[in-house]
């Protein structure tokens, strides 16, 4: 059974499809265990992992150190998702959703180590949250719509995908 899926599957279970293609995520998984330089975060066994216990038995033990693509996307400054917040709402409430959005993006880390924010920018009257993966700019955009209501947008475009997130309240 084929299924069309541009956005966020496997096209069947034998012959998978890549539905995301990360220039910075290597093609095929990394042998052996991986530490990155930058945030110690773990590779081992095709999943990168934020755990200090790891990283410490990991150090003991053979490994290689490496940079992983979130570090690598945050030091060439190329965010996949963009979330940019606007509205009278945002100026008596700045602190709240920065906190809302700070906590969001911690627990997502500590699921995935590789979704981060790269960059929080303050000009004109908005705030652009900049991230590592599209999901995450579209995850706190859905938690910001839950959590403060208001007006969301999600677009997506390009190769290799970005997720552009407005959300907006008077």
């Amino acid at each position: 059974m084929l299924r069309n899926v541009e956005k966020f599957g496997t096209s069947d279970k034998r012959g998978r499809k890549m539905t995301h293609s990360d220039p910075f995520a290597p093609e095929t998984g990394l042998p052996g265990v991986h530490i990155c330089k930058s945030c110690h975060a773990v590779y081992q066994m095709k999943t990168w992992k934020s755990d200090p216990e790891l990283y410490e038995k990991s150090l003991d033990g053979d490994h290689t150190m490496t940079v992983c693509s979130a570090c690598q996307k945050r030091q060439e400054h190329a965010p996949e998702g963009f979330l940019t917040i606007s509205g009278d709402y945002l100026d008596q409430h700045r602190k709240d959703i920065l906190n809302t959005l700070q906590n969001s993006a911690d627990e997502a880390r500590q699921a995935n180590p590789l979704e981060r924010i790269i960059k929080t920018e303050r000009a004109d009257g908005e705030i652009m949250i900049e991230t590592t993966t599209v999901k995450l700019a579209e995850k706190l955009g859905r938690i910001l719509s839950r959590s403060h209501q208001g007006e969301m947008e999600i677009s997506w475009t390009g190769e290799p995908p970005t997720c552009r997130v407005s959300w907006h309240r008077d």
